[in-house]
């Protein structure tokens, strides 16, 4: 549910910033509350700490991407690019940053997933920019799946790193 509704309120957030609509504030606003529910659901498991690091890495992740979007949107390209390069290092740094929690989460897997995930949201954002609604219409479902599969990698991590917690005695 938590990855359904990261690329839901971000398809939201983003065709308010690029639509410039009177809900983008409470859209971005409900958006960010997802790395808080994210920290959330990870803390009984990982606790407080590695929690709000990882609330706090997805976080800079969605509010650099409303940069990414508000600079191409404003026709800012040095800025457009600067926000992108940041955009992939956190993408980078949240990979980094699972692979170590969890010894079935590879750090590779995670950085082919989230450069795929940046990539969708990328031409998600780009055929919005454009105004052309039928492929921006068309990126959801490749997104939803991507995000679905991200999910799949999390909760089988979390799974067998703690079995017991699931009732699976080993």
């Amino acid at each position: 549910m938590l990855w359904e509704q990261h690329v839901y309120w971000t398809r939201l957030t983003v065709n308010s910033i690029v639509g410039r609509y009177p809900e983008q504030q409470a859209a971005t606003a409900r958006l960010l509350r997802n790395p808080t529910d994210f920290g959330a659901a990870l803390e009984p498991y990982y606790g407080k700490a590695i929690a709000d690091r990882f609330a706090a890495l997805l976080r800079d992740h969605l509010t650099i991407a409303a940069e990414f979007v508000t600079d191409l949107r404003d026709g800012k390209q040095a800025e457009a690019a600067d926000a992108q390069k940041r955009w992939y290092a956190n993408a980078a740094d949240i990979a980094e940053f699972l692979g170590r929690i969890n010894p079935y989460w590879s750090r590779q897997e995670w950085v082919m997933m989230m450069n795929e995930h940046l990539r969708l949201l990328t031409l998600e954002a780009a055929s919005r920019l454009r105004a052309d609604y039928v492929a921006n219409a068309a990126t959801s479902d490749p997104i939803e799946r991507q995000a679905l599969e991200m999910a799949d990698v999390m909760t089988q991590g979390i799974i067998r790193q703690f079995p017991s917690a699931f009732g699976i005695v080993s």
